[in-house]
């Protein structure tokens, strides 16, 4: 089933930021983001994974079959690696971590709380959930924040193979992850027009 945004429109504090996007994600295809700071680029994607509406336009094939990663990893600090991934597990009806341990490198760390781990290894722990999750569209802002090129290596792998197996990703990131199927949708021409503001006409 392909992701799609039609004629969308969405709003930061009520103000439109980005309108007119228009886009298609099929699966096995990856769409990356691009734009500058404060074009848009997270409200959009927190519009398509359902966490604020639109302004107006619609969106297809998004509702429980997305996974979203954003700026915060989601975790737990006093629970280990293992306990933080199988309590999302048991939240999306999984049982099987042992992919997302191997393959964001996290088994030397299973019993590690959390709390105690780097910056870059809370990043990954915190990617490793959307293997979890059974979900085929992955909707990700910066998932390359904090991460040393090794790691950004495996999360590049990780998106391949969900590619592969029939996923789609939909992401904003600056770094080229040498991903073939993904294609670049620059957000700047859909900057929102800017709107008079309404007056009153109790004053005028």
């Amino acid at each position: 089933m392909m992701l799609s945004v039609r004629d969308l429109a969405v709003s930061r504090g009520g103000v439109p930021v980005l309108e007119g996007v228009s886009f298609a994600l099929a699966p096995g295809r990856a769409l990356v983001l691009r734009g500058p700071n404060g074009s848009g680029k997270t409200t959009l994607l927190r519009t398509v994974a359902g966490l604020q509406p639109p302004f107006s336009g619609e969106i297809a094939g998004a509702g429980e079959r997305i996974a979203y990663a954003g700026h915060s990893d989601g975790l737990k600090a006093m629970l280990t690696v293992t306990e933080n991934l199988r309590f999302w597990a048991q939240v999306f009806g999984t049982r099987d971590i042992s992919a997302a341990l191997r393959d964001f490198d996290l088994a030397q760390l299973d019993s590690r709380l959390a709390g105690t781990l780097s910056a870059g290894q809370k990043r990954r722990l915190g990617l490793a959930r959307l293997m979890v999750t059974g979900r085929p569209v992955w909707v990700l802002d910066e998932p390359t924040v904090s991460l040393d090129a090794a790691s950004v290596g495996l999360f590049a792998a990780a998106v391949r193979a969900h590619l592969a197996a029939g996923g789609s990703a939909l992401m904003a990131t600056h770094i080229d992850l040498g991903i073939p199927e993904a294609e670049v949708f620059d957000v700047t021409p859909f900057k929102a027009v800017p709107r008079a503001a309404k007056q009153d006409e109790a004053f005028l």
